[in-house]
């Protein structure tokens, strides 16, 4: 543990993509097995389950401390952090232990099946023999909220300058449905076996949004042009006789979309297809608010297949009779996947997303215009001669969406941020005018300078009318341009509407409260935006 706490610190303490690199390449060379398997895990998402509630193990510690309940709430308030306020409130360490990282999780994982008592009993010896870092990671993984702030292409390029091999290589077995528990360092990362997971998807190709003009691009007939479909990303993988459906967060979705199985029947066997899985009913794409209804369920309903049926809308074809065409140029895919939809029978849930044709960027532009009427975002840019890369790669795939729609609304809460925003307060919720009284709409968190959080938390500690815990309602003074991707009407919140990926656009400091935007504006662009 004390190695992994040493990485941590490291990674914590630079901001350099090439500082980084190297400290986890030492890692990935010198800890233990085990622990280089879990760290990967780690940094991929797959982080042990919650073994102990928030309420839990802030009762225990304040117990331990011998603190009352306000004063640890109040620390809390002041962190912004639950693992490192009981991380810095605990007494040191009396009986440390030397155990590897790997040694701890191990301990983690078995907690969920332990009586209350026994848990408390364990996880008190675990902070008694932990201090600093150590234990505020513990904290972090009991809680199952671990982050590293590692982005998985970095971790990638570590793993192939500690091992030698290729970053293409390593990041497709890094993909599928694989823990710690069910394969080892060896299996994972040094074998080289296409046959041990069948169900394995590819590392996705991801696009950069295109900021310039697309003249800029060069000539047109060097590029290709589809929808840029609002739905969930998703690759169909049909070898040996199974089927599975991922998400482009590497979860197995295949249950929760249970009418695409009939493509287990449908496709080629040797066959991967990326598209997007889209609520799809009379011919067209529904608002992603109607995917939303299925999101995150195991189980669907026979109400909800019917309003909210799904196709997969494919756009690359990834994998043909067993072989792997990601090396192809796109126009070489694009003919084999037409002609895979060609074949598939009336009526399948599948369907081709279709090129859009232009002549010419104008042309181009003036298809994007009307991207909403097709149920799109925008419009992907894709270099006919481009292979299918990996992660995020800039130059070969462009997407160009609509630009966002926008209101200005007023700050009336504050919070707190996390990790290094602890100090600050970075999340605030906005409100727009309905008549006289201001109604919350949306939260938003992202889209200022440092700077800007700065002034805006040296404001709120002059401007706090009232507290709620971590959250401080402010007078309603500021106004901030928040820009957003969807609307949609929604029953669970006040205002009647929800915003998707709502950000702070800009800071109003021209614009006085009482000129902000009522929440009939945000109606309007509901109902211009249409079903």
């Amino acid at each position: 543990m004390e190695r992994f706490a040493q990485l941590f610190s490291a990674l914590d303490a630079t901001t350099r993509t090439g500082e980084k690199t190297a400290a986890l390449a030492a890692y990935f060379r010198e800890a233990p097995e085990p622990d280089r398997l879990w760290t990967v895990a780690l940094l991929s998402g797959r982080r042990p389950k919650r073994a102990v509630t928030a309420t839990r193990l802030a009762e225990w510690a304040a117990d331990r401390a011998g603190l009352p309940g306000w004063l640890f709430d109040e620390s809390y308030a002041v962190t912004g952090d639950l693992a490192e306020t009981i991380a810095l409130i605990l007494p040191p360490a009396g009986a440390p232990q030397a155990r590897s990282l790997s040694d701890w999780i191990g301990l983690i994982l078995t907690l969920s099946a332990q009586a209350e008592p026994e848990r408390r009993a364990a996880v008190l010896a675990a902070w008694d023999a932990l201090d600093g870092t150590e234990r505020f990671l513990f904290n972090k993984l009991i809680t199952g909220g671990f982050r590293m702030g590692v982005a998985r292409g970095l971790m990638v390029r570590a793993l192939a300058q500690a091992t030698g091999i290729e970053e293409p290589d390593l990041a497709h077995r890094l993909m599928g449905d694989w823990t710690p528990e069910r394969t080892t360092w060896a299996g994972l990362i040094l074998t080289n076996d296409p046959g041990a997971d069948l169900t394995r998807p590819y590392p996705f190709c991801l696009a950069h949004p295109l900021e310039a003009e697309p003249a800029t691009l060069g000539d047109p007939s060097d590029w290709a042009a589809d929808w840029k479909w609002d739905g969930i990303r998703g690759q169909a993988v049909l070898r040996g006789g199974r089927f599975s459906l991922w998400s482009r967060g590497e979860d197995l979705v295949t249950d929760r979309f249970p009418e695409l199985a009939e493509l287990a029947d449908r496709l080629p066997q040797g066959t991967v297809v990326d598209g997007e899985i889209l609520a799809f009913r009379d011919g067209r794409p529904l608002p992603f608010a109607a995917l939303q209804t299925r999101i995150g369920r195991k189980t669907v309903t026979k109400k909800q297949l019917a309003e909210a049926p799904v196709v997969l809308m494919a756009y690359d074809l990834l994998e043909a009779e067993g072989r792997d065409l990601r090396g192809e140029p796109f126009d070489t895919r694009r003919a084999g996947l037409e002609a895979l939809a060609a074949a598939m029978p009336g009526g399948t849930p599948f369907r081709l997303s279709p090129l859009i044709p232009f002549a010419d960027w104008p042309a181009l532009a003036a298809a994007r215009a009307g991207a909403a009427g097709e149920a799109a975002e925008g419009v992907m840019v894709k270099r006919r001669g481009s292979p299918y890369h990996t992660g995020r790669k800039r130059g070969d795939w462009w997407k160009w969406k609509l630009d966002p729609m926008s209101f200005d609304a007023v700050m009336v809460y504050a919070q707190a941020g996390h990790g290094r925003r602890a100090n600050l307060y970075t999340d605030f919720t906005f409100a727009l005018w309905d008549g006289d009284v201001l109604v919350p709409v949306t939260k938003a968190y992202s889209g200022l300078t440092d700077a800007e959080f700065n002034e805006i938390t040296a404001w709120v500690r002059r401007h706090t009318l009232e507290r709620f815990g971590p959250v401080r309602r402010v007078a309603p003074d500021l106004v901030f341009e928040i820009a957003f991707e969807g609307i949609q009407e929604s029953s669970r919140h006040k205002s009647g509407i929800a915003l998707r990926f709502p950000r702070m656009a800009r800071w109003r400091r021209d614009k006085p409260a009482a000129e902000a935007d009522t929440i009939d504006t945000a109606r309007d662009l509901l109902r211009a935006r249409g079903p």
